[in-house]
C-alpha cells in the first residue's frame, strides 16, 4: 500500500499541471453552483470571501518565492533537489507552497459554491496534495537522511509556526524580480479563472442578458491583467528582471 501511495504521488507530481485544470473544468461543467441562502447579497459576500481566500493563497506563494525559492518542478517532471531548503518561510512550514495551493482551491470553490464540488473536488485535491507531499518526503529522506529528519522534527508539515517569523522577514531581502519571473503566469491564470467563475456563476443563475454588465467588467479586468502579463513576459524574456 505504501509503495502504491508513493507511486500515485509521483504520478500526480508529474502531471499536476494538467490534472488540476482538467479537474476544475470538469467540475464547472458537471457540478452547477447553488444560491447561498437565496439572497443575492449573501452570494456576493460568498464570492468576495472566495476571492479573498484565493488571493491569500497567492499572496502566500509570493512571500515564499520572494524570500527563498525552492525548485518544486523537479527535473523532467520527476522529484529532485540539489539541496535542502530550510530558510525563509520554509523555516516555519515544510510545505508552504502546497498550503498556498490548497487555499487557492478552497477560494475558487467558495466562488463557485457547488455542494458536489465541495464533496468531490476538495477531497480529491487534498488527497493529491498529500500524495505529492508523501512522495517528496520519501525522496528527501533518502537524499538528505538525518539532516531532513532533524528538519522535520523542528518544522511543521503544513500550518506555519509563526514564532520568529518577523525575524525571518528581517533576515532576507525580498526578491520581487524573482516573484515576477516565477509567478506572472500563475497570477494571470488565477485572475482569469476567478473572472471566469464569477461570469459563469451569474450566467447560470440569471441568463445572458442579466450577465452583460458583469461580462463587461470581467472583460475589462481581464484585458488589464493580460497587459500586465505581457509586460512581465517581455521583462523576463529581455532579462530586465533578472535578480541582482
Amino acid at each position: 500500500m505504501q509503495a502504491a501511495a508513493l507511486a500515485f504521488g509521483r504520478f500526480v507530481f508529474r502531471y499536476r499541471d494538467y490534472l488540476a485544470p482538467l479537474v476544475l473544468v470538469v467540475g464547472v461543467f458537471t457540478m452547477p453552483p447553488v444560491a447561498f441562502a437565496d439572497f443575492e447579497v449573501w452570494d456576493l459576500g460568498l464570492d468576495l470571501l472566495g476571492v479573498m481566500v484565493t488571493l491569500a493563497g497567492q499572496a502566500l506563494r509570493v512571500v515564499v518565492i520572494g524570500l527563498a525559492y525552492i525548485k518544486r518542478g523537479g527535473r523532467q517532471k520527476t522529484i529532485a533537489a540539489d539541496r535542502l531548503v530550510c530558510e525563509g518561510v520554509f523555516a516555519h512550514s515544510r510545505n508552504p507552497l502546497y498550503l498556498a495551493n490548497f487555499l487557492i482551491i478552497c477560494g475558487l470553490l467558495l466562488i463557485w459554491n457547488s455542494p458536489w464540488a465541495y464533496g468531490i473536488i476538495l477531497p480529491a485535491f487534498a488527497v493529491a496534495l498529500l500524495s505529492i507531499v508523501r512522495a517528496e518526503e520519501e525522496f528527501l529522506s533518502r537524499r538528505f537522511g538525518a539532516e531532513y529528519e532533524t528538519y522535520c522534527a523542528r518544522v511543521p508539515r503544513f500550518l506555519p509556526r509563526l514564532r520568529g517569523f518577523q525575524r525571518t522577514l528581517a533576515q532576507f531581502d525580498f526578491d520581487w524580480r524573482r516573484v515576477v519571473r516565477k509567478e506572472y503566469g500563475t497570477t494571470f491564470a488565477l485572475v482569469s479563472v476567478i473572472l471566469m467563475l464569477l461570469v459563469l456563476e451569474k450566467l447560470h443563475w440569471d441568463g445572458l442578458q442579466a450577465t452583460a454588465m458583469r461580462v463587461r467588467i470581467a472583460a475589462t479586468l481581464w484585458l488589464l491583467s493580460a497587459g500586465l502579463w505581457a509586460g512581465a513576459r517581455w521583462a523576463k524574456k529581455s532579462r530586465w528582471i533578472d535578480s541582482a
